[in-house]
């Protein structure tokens, strides 16, 4: 699989100076948590789950999760499970298809075991287990659960845990959760692929619900989560995690109404208004604009819950020509003693060792993303990801 690997290959040459890389679900831990983009959520008790999956793949999406706990009922988690398995078996029916990163988010410890025995040989489908409102309590059992699962199916599993429980939230309690949390996801560092911000459940436990034209960033309570997390458990030294964004909760897009208005060149007199009048019109500036915070606070990736945030958030992952440009400057051999050079744009000032990090993620996001061509944007990314 590879980010925007379901568009043209001429299109593909056309739109970037560098094509995203391609990769399989045996690729390095690395490469898999860089690439896992827009991670698309659904509910296990789709009846027709295989076919969505293979649907959403031949859109571009390459990682998703299918959901045993809070998106379907209490009642309905025996159903689901079955489903799940059968879904499971249809799919590795079809050897021909390709499927992205499948994911199972679990309720308890118990089921990771049990699930994987009944996958049977369709656990070779199967990339890991999203661990709900993780805590050091609640996490070592899950850990301990997936680890046994991975032994017992010769199959490499991953945990991607969400950390979404009031015990984050609360100031009196949040620096002894996070040291909890940083504890036990450190233990099993070889397992986790990467962290997930369930903000969702922050929010509700001040009874706030953001609207359409605010990001989590303008949720103050929210935002200094998302700090705290970062600070202690992103970091570019060796020792932090992939921690993704969070959800957005809002879609109404109209692909194919809005796909002509984005195929318009945003460059001619009076359109760069109207687009962005186009956006806001479908619910989309709100989103826009988290995922741009999101990568300036650290996080890569998003939680999805509508096929129609899935490209806005694979288009602003491509690095930029400029970006690019910078990051290869800094990280020349020939400059690991440090110093400060001017960008080969011209713009701005490049200093070797405190950018350093920062280069080296870039190109990171570059392997599994790609390099945009030279003045190419958002806009047209966007435009060629959507279906058409």
């Amino acid at each position: 699989m590879r980010h925007f690997g379901h568009i043209a290959p001429e299109e593909r040459q056309r739109l970037f100076h560098r094509e995203p890389a391609v990769f399989t679900a045996d690729s390095p831990a690395r490469v898999l948590a860089a690439a896992l983009g827009a991670t698309l959520y659904s509910p296990a008790t789709r009846p027709h789950l295989a076919d969505d999956v293979v649907k959403q793949a031949g859109r571009g999406v390459v990682s998703m999760v299918l959901c045993l706990e809070d998106s379907i009922d209490d009642a309905d988690v025996v159903d689901a499970e079955e489903n799940l398995v059968r879904q499971f078996a249809d799919l590795a029916s079809r050897p021909d298809v390709e499927l992205p990163l499948l994911f199972v988010r679990v309720r308890t410890p118990e089921q990771i075991p049990d699930l994987v025995g009944r996958l049977g040989p369709a656990v070779r489908l199967l990339s890991g287990f999203v661990l709900p409102k993780f805590t050091e309590e609640r996490g070592v059992p899950f850990l301990e659960a997936l680890t046994a699962a991975e032994t017992a199916s010769g199959r490499r599993l991953f945990a991607m845990p969400v950390l979404e429980s009031p015990g984050l939230l609360y100031l009196e309690s949040r620096r002894e959760t996070l040291d909890g949390i940083s504890r036990t996801v450190d233990k099993y560092r070889d397992r986790v692929l990467a962290l997930r911000l369930g903000v969702t459940d922050f929010c509700s436990s001040y009874g706030l619900r953001r609207a359409p034209d605010m990001t989590a960033y303008d949720i103050q309570i929210v935002a200094s989560v998302i700090a705290d997390v970062v600070n202690v458990l992103g970091r570019a030294d060796g020792t932090g995690f992939t921690v993704t964004g969070p959800v957005w909760e809002y879609f109404r897009v109209q692909e194919r109404m809005f796909k002509p208005q984005l195929r318009r060149s945003p460059f001619l007199a009076g359109e760069v208004e109207e687009l962005r009048e186009a956006l806001i019109e479908h619910d989309m500036d709100g989103l826009l604009r988290e995922i741009s915070l999101d990568r300036a606070n650290g996080l890569l990736g998003k939680t999805c819950i509508h096929p129609s945030h899935v490209m806005p958030v694979h288009a602003l992952s491509v690095v930029s020509h400029e970006e690019f440009s910078d990051a290869q400057d800094i990280l020349r051999p020939e400059r690991l003693g440090g110093g400060v050079l001017r960008s080969a744009y011209t713009n701005k000032m490049n200093e070797v060792k405190p950018h350093r990090a920062w280069a080296e993620r870039t190109l990171q996001r570059a392997e599994v993303f790609g390099v945009a061509g030279e003045g190419v944007g958002f806009v047209e990314l966007l435009a060629a990801g959507l279906p058409g």
